[in-house]
């Protein structure tokens, strides 16, 4: 099924990645804290943190030659649609990979799209009911859907089930959650994307 969204070629006229990162810094450089609420303050304060994060990333991480051979032998035009925010903690670490695998083909085209000026996109693709970010979707030339990959590895989310069943909450949870990051250098976003690219 082709998506409306497609049609009216929202994913196609999306961010690149150059385009989001201004996006989010000017957010960073014109916002006004005095006059934000609480979720508002935490979310400007996630937004700094995941710039660095996110640099640090850009900085260190190569892809490996195993998933480097299955981008290159991607023979089709594909657009990656990405649905995030700039104060997603997930993206901030997930995001950065996916762009660095996306520029080692030109039949890749990455467009990010906000969430929450998207949300009836965004609904489209809730994990248990809710609008967790990032959300990747592959989508061929037509529109067609090829797969689909978010929030975050099974294998962290797995372990965030378990450090939630342990009754960790914020902030001591997104400590863990980005330690978690740090020490996998993006091992498991790797082998997931070998497997699901590789279909």
């Amino acid at each position: 099924m082709v998506h409306q969204f497609f049609i009216d070629k929202r994913p196609q006229n999306g961010m690149n990645y150059k385009e989001y990162i201004q996006s989010v810094m000017n957010d960073i450089a014109t916002g006004k804290q005095d006059a934000m609420n609480e979720e508002e303050k935490e979310h400007f304060d996630y937004k700094k943190l995941n710039m660095q994060r996110s640099s640090r990333i850009e900085k260190t991480y190569t892809v490996s030659d195993e998933l480097k051979s299955v981008i290159k032998n991607i023979k089709s035009k594909q657009l990656w649609m990405t649905i995030t925010e700039g104060w997603c903690g997930d993206s901030a670490q997930t995001l950065p990979h996916i762009v660095k695998m996306a520029e080692l083909n030109p039949n890749i085209e990455l467009k990010i799209l906000l969430r929450d000026k998207n949300l009836d996109i965004m609904d489209l693709y809730l994990t248990n009911g809710t609008r967790s970010i990032p959300i990747f979707v592959v989508l061929d030339e037509a529109g067609n859907e090829l797969l689909r990959w978010g929030p975050r590895t099974k294998v962290l989310q797995e372990q965030m089930n378990q450090w939630k069943s342990e009754g960790i909450v914020k902030p001591e949870l997104y400590e863990k959650l980005h330690l978690w990051y740090a020490r996998n250098k993006g091992k498991e976003i790797e082998a997931e994307f070998i497997k699901i690219l590789s279909v």
